[in-house]
């Protein structure tokens, strides 16, 4: 029977064994690797060695390159080459920085000294689909490899100097002398990692959760068992290879294809393995930390301040990892390459002040509330719930509007289940929240996600969230499906796309052939779900009005339309309220608060309006707003369309259109002003109509908007008069060689959409639809091609 002794450092599960072996040969396999490696001796534990500072972001990769030193790789483009300090042995000095990468550098080999390279050869590929060959001597690029069509992910090296890389374009690549001799598809999802064993096997793992075993370009074997992506690949000496999995297990594996053992500890993805020749295993994961394993047991485990991308053994025995702080850590079980105490005693602060920051209460991260000042702001209604930050504690009062104070209700604690409950953001659960980098320069984007999800509707709703244009759809969804292990996902066939309304598009999927006639098949149409502009600068906003109101307070004529302090109270208050979209099932909006937003869309100069429009948006999307704003119109003040043909008039101003733009598709949101949007339907669409010269790029993006959002509501309210006033709209944008992709992307789904249910078919014929989708099939944009596409399906 397996021991099942647990480390100190936090309760692991003991190791479970593979199902598909039976316990004899489990306990053989546990009997190799201690008869193997002579691991019945207790081991020392790891302390911290060494920090190396340098990388200016996630350090991603690690190289060890003999005893030359140690290479390293990073979100910010670079490798670094370091090397022990010549006299304070347990330290290493940057020696090289290598610049050459557009993007962020992953996977490395090295190249051991020869003629060519007397000090050596590293390999790096990177995001920017490149293979580069650096000379550590001059530390200068002398080879570039080209030919992936997507991010490089490994890297390995042939015992005739060929090198070998995987990538998520689903191909093996062999190069030799820069040029690529051998190319083909290893998997029919992305390769995730590839390993040359020193016996001539070469394996690959993909996010198909298999290893395949090679000759050649021949698949040999296909190792299964893992549930999810296979991230990396080790040997393990003597035994066969190791693998780490999205599914938060190392799996040990015979060369034969057997799995021996299955090592659980991890509370997360699993992003590296490494094996040393003593049998210790090291696996580094997105749970922060770096575990070591002995006899199939977890040991040890080395908490960090970030995830860990790679860890790797030195020949001495110590381990390296990177971290996405950005600093290289080495680990050492030798006493004498401790670092000091004062070195240890600031990592110790780092990490308990990086475990603050992660606190949950409640669910909530600890350091997003607000802290005891926010007591200080009355309420909005009686038994308002408040949960703020008390030292290193949550603590809910409630709001006695009686005694117009705070009551204290008591400390917030996690559930028995919080913690167990994947990740969180922004208050909710999910299994994953990916660090997404979108582009050199632009900050790290926080994409959250669950399993349960529709990929292609987590991926609309982001783009949307973030402003981003919808072209990078595809992208997005592809990295989703790489990333959380759902390589053969299969969309539900009742699924609508919540953007397109068509079915998920997968490629290459087979066609029926059940004897009936093919039903027609779209890729973006037809639209169902309304778009809406969720995101808001709120300090902006309020900073806006701000000065609009202090210029209002200087004018003796119009001083009393200034805003008061209570005024500002309560504005801060509603936005305090709207911040927290987690609650708005439990949050409440007052009649008050509606009252004063539309005072002062009613007696503001109209230039001054627009900020206050742009809060009207968001104010709309809490279903208390909606509810409000309807029930004002409904008492015979249509503030709302007041404040409609206040925004358009002539003289134009173009921050009034672009906010009431938004505004007006925001309404959308809630079924209960769909009446309203029905009946200004003609004159909404006219008035904007009539603003388009003063159109910002950003305008023609909201109107197209609105102009799908209002197809979907015609078509669901069968009204063919506001359908072909919306095809007319929409045909205008499509014709528009001025318009950008994603306006005309949007205007395009709606006509598809118009077309193929509602009762305008013949009326876009008519108005020579047929010549805007020649155009648009045309189009440089994949997009803005294949709904092209669906509408010509539609002429036929």
């Amino acid at each position: 029977k397996i021991a099942t002794t647990r480390d100190t450092t936090e309760t692991q599960q003991p190791t479970k064994l593979c199902s598909q072996l039976a316990s004899c040969q489990s306990r053989l396999a546990v009997s190799l690797l201690r008869q193997s490696f002579s691991l019945s001796a207790p081991m020392a534990e790891y302390h911290l060695s060494a920090q190396l500072h340098g990388h200016e972001d996630d350090v991603r990769g690690i190289c060890i390159c003999g005893d030359v030193g140690v290479a390293t790789s990073s979100r910010d483009k670079t490798v670094r080459f370091w090397t022990q300090h010549p006299e304070k042995k347990r330290e290493y000095v940057l020696s090289k920085t290598l610049v050459g990468h557009s993007s962020f550098v992953g996977p490395m080999v090295w190249a051991p000294p020869s003629d060519r390279f007397p000090e050596g050869a590293i390999v790096s590929g990177g995001m920017d689909t490149l293979v580069l060959l650096w000379n550590l001597h001059t530390g200068e690029v002398v080879g570039t490899m080209k030919g992936h069509t997507s991010q490089v992910t490994g890297l390995a090296i042939d015992d005739n100097g060929d090198i070998i890389s995987s990538s998520m374009d689903c191909t093996l690549r062999r190069w030799r002398d820069g040029n690529a001799v051998e190319v083909w598809e290893a998997h029919k999802v992305a390769v995730q990692t590839v390993l040359k064993l020193p016996s001539g096997e070469l394996f690959t793992g993909s996010s198909d959760s298999t290893i395949k075993l090679w000759k050649g370009r021949t698949c040999l074997h296909t190792f299964s068992g893992h549930a999810d992506t296979v991230r990396c690949l080790a040997q393990m000496p003597g035994m066969g290879i190791l693998s780490a999995s999205h599914d938060g297990t190392i799996k040990l594996w015979a060369l034969t294809g057997q799995p021996l053992l299955e090592m659980i500890g991890h509370t997360s993805l699993v992003y590296s393995v490494d094996a040393h020749s003593s049998g210790l295993i090291a696996s580094g994961s997105e749970d922060r930390s770096v575990k070591i394993w002995k006899d199939g047991i977890c040991v040890q485990s080395i908490e960090h301040p970030g995830c860990i991308w790679d860890a790797k053994f030195l020949d001495n025995g110590d381990v390296v990892t990177a971290c996405s702080d950005g600093v290289v850590r080495i680990w050492t079980t030798d006493n004498n390459r401790f670092c000091s105490d004062e070195e240890l005693a600031t990592y110790t602060d780092i990490i308990s002040q990086y475990t603050l920051t992660r606190k949950t209460v409640g669910g909530l991260k600890l350091m997003d509330l607000p802290g005891v000042e926010a007591l200080q702001v009355q309420g909005n209604n009686d038994g308002q719930t408040l949960i703020v930050r008390e030292g290193d504690n949550g603590v809910a009062y409630s709001w006695n509007s009686k005694e117009l104070k705070w009551d204290k209700i008591g400390e917030v604690v996690d559930g028995p289940g919080d913690a167990a409950q994947g990740q969180v953001y922004d208050g909710a659960h999910y299994d994953f929240v990916f660090n997404v980098d979108i582009g050199d320069g632009e900050p790290i984007r926080k994409l959250p996600y669950n399993r349960s999800d529709d990929p292609y509707a987590v991926a609309d709703k982001w783009l949307l969230k973030e402003n981003l244009p919808l072209t990078y759809r595809q992208q997005v969804v592809e990295f989703i499906l790489q990333n959380s292990g759902q390589s053969n996902f299969v969309p539900d066939p009742s699924f609508r796309d919540p953007y397109t309304g068509g079915n998920a598009y997968v490629p290459g999927e087979p066609s029926s052939s059940n004897g009936s006639a093919p039903k027609q098949t779209f890729k973006h149409i037809p639209k169902n779900g309304m778009l809406l502009f969720e995101t808001a600068q709120f300090e902006g906003i309020l900073k806006k009005i701000t000065v609009f109101s202090a210029t209002l307070a200087s004018d003796s004529e119009q001083k009393h339309l200034s805003l008061s302090e209570a005024d500002f109270s309560r504005l801060a208050a509603i936005v305090k309220v709207l911040k927290n979209t987690s609650f708005y099932h439990t949050s409440k909006l007052a009649d008050a608060d509606i009252v004063l937003l539309l005072k002062i869309l009613k007696s503001w100069p109209s230039q001054m309006m627009f900020p206050v429009v742009d809060f009207l948006r968001m104010f709309v999307l809490h279903p208390d707003g909606a509810t409000l704003l309807l029930k004002t119109i409904e008492s015979g003040n249509d503030v709302l369309m007041e404040t409609f043909r206040k925004a358009v008039a002539i003289p134009v101003h173009s921050p009034n259109v672009l906010t009431i733009l938004k505004a007006v598709t925001n309404l959308f949101d809630n079924s209960c002003l769909h009446q309203w949007l029905k009946t200004h339907c003609a004159e909404i669409i006219d008035s904007f109509s009539s603003c388009k010269p003063s159109f910002s790029k950003s305008a023609h993006l909201a109107y197209a908007t609105l102009l799908l959002n209002y197809s979907v509501l015609s078509i669901e309210s069968k009204d063919e008069q506001s359908q072909a006033q919306i095809l007319s709209a929409a045909l205008e944008i499509a014709e528009d060689d001025a318009q950008d992709a994603d306006s005309k992307y949007r205007a395009l789904v709606a006509i598809g959409s118009l077309m193929l249910n509602g009762l305008v078919k013949s009326i876009a014929l008519d108005l020579d639809v047929k010549s805007v989708t020649s155009s648009a099939k045309a189009s440089m944009d994949s997009k803005i091609a294949e709904v092209g596409a669906d509408i010509e399906l539609l002429t036929r």
